[in-house]
């Protein structure tokens, strides 16, 4: 029925345009006309003409605040984003107590990243209109952007008081109540918005998502059947949390076309940025682009490859939109970089702009869809050849989006039609990883850590939302078939803990068993694996930095190789450890490799010796070749473009 009256709604916008234009010919100073016919065309989603029938509005009355606040929204509607803040705040100046005026002119800024004052428009909106429910919402969100995310709940709060069945809000505080870690509220909060709106998809994905971070896997079965279709079929949704929740490349590649085309519908006709000729002893400017240039797993990978960066060839630029932070790891960036551009404050267009500024050559992106992503700067180009680098492991389905940095694992050649990127395949693994990482020099006894002293120690320091069931199943039969064994996994949500030895119960398993890591510094955490037997990798979504780790404190991993990107990191580095015996190709496979390794000691040593020695010589962990590979990359892909040729695949050889 919904449907239907749109259908009529459409017919009686198009029926009231045929008989009012030519009215409009005789009377074309009319703006009760004007604004009537503008309303219409809006309604029609026909931006451009109402932007140019609510314009006529404004010339003959410059006054007229609804006419500005309606120019505005068209002006919105067609990506014209600083003309409709130009025209908000004409109709503020005209009418300071027009609450509409404010709410829209902070969306707007807040759409630009602008959350701060964005902020103060919903809050002069809210004194205007107490009861504004749209305002109180829209406050929440900004509060969020702001990390005031515990504030945002009485927003939301008070949103859902004023009207319940606002779908949209029950989604946004659920983001809210994820992001405080109040997983189980966030779950219901998302069911919330489901109840009000079914076809919420993005609503969806997040409480299965949130379903798989705490392990609830019976709840998970109400949309697995569902979950395949999620951003293939009706409204595109957030491509990030699919990744660990379908081992499908090909739909990967659908849902992130669908949501590039979505988010940013006018990138594909951003006029290109010229490349700029690069004469010999001149160095080409590269520019990285973070939330995460601090005490992160993106850091911990690559703060070596900053820091050996060819400061003769390349002018390397750190454009940083997360939190201000002290921390060794941001030392380290800036003791590496040339240039560090704080932008926090900027919006997409402006941190763009800057780039173009200062004449980057090269952007590259390390964010992807992940959070805090800003992925809109890069539709606005910030620079000739736009790369897309280690954060996200698929594609972005974006056409602004030149390159994508691999190796020949994790995007095999008969892989290509699943990316829109062209691939740099770099010769061994893709992934940075830093030679100099410490490891705290007295690993912890195994009593310490609550570990057994005798018995073995199978290990999984993944994330709690990439253990599936069939993956747990093999776990609890290698923990039955192994006497005295142990399975290790992180403690970083009690939750998750609670439902995987409920888990365990229902395999026969003992559930003490399942022993939980408490976290602690990187160079400890480090350490205590050491005293771990086997590290047993997860399915559609690997082990990734957590792979690095491992293989950096001496813990081999059995992996099993998947479908897409995610799924296939851990076999990248174990072959770049030269280690490639341990990655099967079926779950059987993985089984009984885990098994024999558990059951034959002397294997199992051979194989930790070899990674001893193969980790001073191995390619995953020289991180001065890796640099050097890199940067022949930047090169490579800046060169095609200089000679006015497309994104094609680059292969850098050893």
């Amino acid at each position: 029925m919904d449907a239907l009256r749109a259908i009529e709604r459409r017919g009686e916008m198009r029926a009231l345009l045929e008989q009012g234009l030519p009215l409009l010919e005789r009377f074309p100073q009319a703006v009760p006309l004007l604004q009537m016919l503008g309303i219409a065309h809006a309604r029609l989603r026909e931006p451009a003409a109402a932007a140019a029938l609510f314009a006529r509005v404004t010339t003959v009355e410059p006054d007229n605040a609804a006419g500005h606040v309606n120019l505005g929204n068209s002006l919105r509607d067609l990506g014209r984003r600083d003309a409709a803040i130009r025209s908000y705040e004409r109709a503020i100046a005209i009418d300071s107590g027009l609450a509409q005026a404010h709410f829209n002119l902070g969306t707007v800024l807040y759409d630009l990243g602008r959350s701060a004052e964005a902020l103060s428009r919903f809050e002069a909106a809210i004194a205007l209109r107490p009861d504004y429910a749209a305002a109180h919402a829209q406050r929440g969100d900004a509060l969020v952007a702001l990390s005031r995310a515990e504030e945002a709940l009485g927003c939301y709060r008070r949103a859902l008081d004023l009207a319940p069945d606002m779908a949209r809000t029950h989604n946004n505080m659920g983001m809210a109540l994820r992001l405080l870690g109040r997983h189980p509220e966030a779950i219901a909060a998302f069911g919330e918005a489901l109840a009000r709106q079914p076809g919420h998809d993005a609503a969806r994905i997040r409480r299965a998502y949130l379903r798989a971070r705490i392990c609830d896997w019976d709840a998970m079965a109400e949309d697995a059947a569902r979950l395949p279709a999620l951003g293939i079929e009706g409204p595109p949704v957030p491509p990030f949390m699919m990744l660990a929740l379908d081992d499908s490349p090909a739909r990967h590649r659908l849902r992130a076309d669908r949501h590039a085309a979505a988010n940013f519908p006018r990138a594909a006709g951003v006029e290109t940025v010229p490349a700029r000729p690069v004469a010999p002893g001149e160095r080409l400017r590269i520019g990285y682009f973070s939330a995460d240039f601090h005490d992160h797993a993106t850091m911990h990978l690559m703060a070596r490859l900053f820091e050996l960066h060819d400061r003769a060839g390349f002018e390397v630029h750190a454009f940083s939109y997360g939190p201000a932070s002290d921390d060794p790891m941001r030392r380290r960036l800036l003791a590496a970089v040339e240039h560090f551009h704080d932008v926090r404050t900027l919006d997409d267009q402006a941190i763009a702009a800057l780039a173009r500024r200062a004449g980057i050559d090269v952007a590259v992106d390390l964010k992807g869809y992940t959070a805090d992503t800003r992925s809109g700067l890069f539709a606005g180009r910030a620079a000739p050849v736009q790369i897309a680098y280690l954060g996200y492991p698929g594609t972005m389905g974006a056409p602004f989006i030149d390159y994508v940095v691999a190796d020949r694992t994790v995007i095999p050649p008969d892989h290509l039609a699943h990316y829109s990127e062209a691939p740099i395949w770099l010769p061994h693994s893709y992934q940075a990883t830093d030679d100099r990482r410490p490891i705290a020099d007295r690993p912890p006894r195994r009593a310490d850590v609550g570990l057994p002293e005798q018995g073995f120690v199978f290990a999984s320091f993944n994330a709690s939302y990439k253990i599936t069931p069939d993956l747990f199943a093999i776990w609890m039969r290698l923990l039955d078939r192994v006497e005295g064994s142990v399975l290790w996994l992180l403690g970083d949500d009690a939750d998750a803990a609670a439902n995987l030895r409920g888990h365990a119960r229902r395999h026969g398993i003992d559930p003490a068993r399942l022993l939980f890591a408490a976290k602690l510094p990187v160079a400890e955490h480090l350490a205590r694996q050491k005293l771990a037997d086997l590290f047993l990798d997860s399915f559609v979504c690997n082990a990734h930095t957590t792979a690095s780790d491992a293989l950096w404190a001496g813990l081999p991993i059995v992996t099993r190789i998947g479908a897409g990107f995610a799924a296939r990191v851990c076999a990248s580095l174990l072959r770049a450890v030269g280690l490639p015996e341990l990655v099967t190709d079926s779950a059987a496979d993985y089984e009984r490799l885990a098994f024999a390794l558990a059951t034959d000691r002397a294997a199992l040593d051979a194989i930790r010796a070899r990674l001893a020695t193969q980790r001073a010589t191995a390619p995953l962990f020289d991180s001065t070749a890796f640099a050097r590979h890199i940067e022949a990359g930047y090169r490579a892909a800046h060169a095609r473009r200089l000679a006015g040729l497309p994104p094609a695949p680059i292969e850098i050889e050893a």
